[in-house]
């Protein structure tokens, strides 16, 4: 019998272990996909322009000349010169770091599932693998849901994102103090921001001027709501199968290099410091991916307690299929 437990034990322990090596694994392959996309650091800041706003409106298409494509026959050697190459797709990724203000006002990794209380500051950096349009709706206490990015007010409503070029939520260029952190007040509760990173503009939500003019004829209504149908589109999507890398880098500093990369509009290199997240679609078709950071912040009582259900700040991981 004895002998028994000893081997059922040795059992448990090597599937226990067998566990967090396929665990490893899968944050490796999903670090690994993301970052691999990022310059090396010989090729820094050439990736995007040094400009001193980023700017977030759809980049123009140029129009093809008359004559390309014309006049060339399958024998032509021309012909073959002129296939553009084939490109093949990838998994569309999102890097996601949270931030909090510390007593020196520095910019602080934090984990995802400590505690939250009033008066604590904190920012999202947000980096993505491919170029591609952000949308970042809230929600609270299981509310309605309001866009909050693109903001009429920031970036004249764009949000074309470029491949490694970060973006903060809010942002720490802001005019005024109060306007650079998420900030918890005196009320306890869940806040839901969901992030909606596509490769293609939705057809259905306003950005860029279409939102400035929605807002200006609102008598200035805005956060722009979105419709039942959009909104049960994108919780649908939530549902997709998402491969995450579990945080790292926590307690440190925001670096140099990023707070450059967020003022100057340039990409990060692949010797930069990693998001703290990685979420990564599982399919190279997903033209959609859709994170959710949850937000509960406890409300502290005169006995050091909490009157609030205990904090809970994650990225909700999808089950795969």
């Amino acid at each position: 019998m004895k002998s028994k437990v000893v081997v059922l034990g040795l059992m448990i322990a090597l599937a226990g272990l067998g566990s967090l090596q396929t665990l490893m694994a899968q944050d490796e392959d999903v670090r690994g996909a993301f970052l691999t996309t990022r310059p090396k650091a010989s090729a820094k800041g050439k990736t995007s322009g040094a400009s001193a706003k980023p700017n977030r409106r759809r980049p123009k298409t140029v129009p093809a000349k008359p004559s390309e494509g014309k006049n060339l026959t399958a024998g032509d050697p021309k012909s073959s010169a002129q296939t553009p190459p084939k490109v093949i797709p990838q998994r569309i990724g999102l890097g996601l770091t949270l931030f909090m203000r510390d007593s020196n006002g520095l910019s602080v990794r934090v984990d995802p599932t400590r505690e939250f209380h009033k008066g604590d500051h904190v920012r999202v950096l947000l980096e993505t693998n491919a170029d591609g349009y952000l949308y970042i709706f809230n929600t609270t206490d299981g509310g309605a849901p309001l866009m909050i990015y693109p903001d009429p007010q920031l970036e004249e409503a764009g949000n074309y994102i470029q491949s490694h070029v970060p973006v903060e939520i809010p942002s720490s260029l802001a005019a005024e103090e109060r306007l650079k952190w998420f900030t918890f007040d005196a009320n306890s509760g869940v806040e839901k921001l969901h992030f909606v990173f596509t490769r293609e503009p939705l057809a259905t939500v306003p950005i860029e001027d279409d939102l400035i003019t929605y807002c200006r004829e609102n008598n200035g209504k805005c956060p722009w709501t979105p419709g039942a149908e959009l909104w049960a589109r994108i919780q649908k999507q939530a549902g997709e199968s998402v491969q995450i890398a579990k945080p790292t880098g926590l307690g440190k500093a925001q670096t140099s290099a990023e707070q450059q990369a967020v003022t100057r509009g340039i990409g990060l290199n692949r010797d930069e410091a990693e998001p703290s997240l990685i979420m990564l679609t599982a399919s190279t078709s997903n033209e959609m991916l859709v994170a959710t950071l949850e937000l509960v912040h406890k409300v502290a009582s005169l006995t050091g307690e909490s009157d609030a259900d205990p904090v809970v700040v994650q990225v909700e991981d999808q089950p795969e299929r």
